[in-house]
């Protein structure tokens, strides 16, 4: 099977805009794409293929909310399927996209139990919750610009635990470590790649 369409951002981009009404979840995605796209650029990996595995991440996460609850186990979790990302990814392997691309999505969701065994899944993972937690930030500051927005910045609105409640924390810690990045190296490199894309972001 031809599987070029997986490099293909236009389709890709009509995926997410199939199942992604939100402007906010629609503007993370492109957040997200940005720092994972960047970051292929300098590991000089296949721009293409990282872009699009960042830019669907999500698409699923408005029409089949996450699945993740305490009450399930994992085992329950997966029989369930119902919810995001395991409903996106059955999406996906009926669109024909490749296991790999979508596993690499699935693995940014701790509790679908995929390990993040290649460099794509650690840096969508490490991208992930900072590239929202960048945009909070952003919104924030006086003029609502990334412009503005500093590695310190960052560092402190994440000690602040009544900021932005729903990012976690933890996961960008463990993100940029999974990746081996300092996390101040890190925060720096993602408003960076934010900031090139400051007008599709709204920021």
């Amino acid at each position: 099977m031809n599987n070029d369409f997986v490099r293909d951002r236009n389709y890709c981009l009509s995926i997410l805009q199939e199942y992604t009404k939100s402007d906010s979840l629609l503007k993370h995605a492109y957040a997200v794409e940005s720092c994972v796209k960047a970051y292929a650029e300098k590991f000089g990996e296949d721009v293409n293929y990282w872009s699009n595995v960042a830019l669907l991440h999500d698409f699923d996460y408005e029409m089949f909310p996450t699945a993740e609850e305490p009450a399930f186990t994992e085992a329950e979790l997966r029989f369930r399927a119902g919810g995001h990302p395991f409903k996106g990814s059955g999406i996906l392997k009926e669109k024909g996209f490749d296991e790999e691309f979508r596993n690499s999505i699935m693995s940014h969701a701790d509790y679908a139990n995929i390990p993040r065994d290649t460099l794509l899944k650690k840096t969508l993972f490490a991208c992930d919750e900072l590239a929202g937690f960048i945009t909070a930030v952003t919104y924030v500051r006086p003029s609502r610009s990334i412009d503005e927005v500093e590695v310190k910045s960052v560092i402190k609105k994440m000690k602040d635990k009544a900021f932005a409640r729903a990012v976690n924390r933890d996961d960008i810690t463990k993100g940029a470590q999974e990746l081996g990045v300092p996390i101040e190296e890190h925060i720096q490199f993602c408003i960076n790649a934010m900031k090139k894309n400051k007008e599709l972001l709204g920021l």
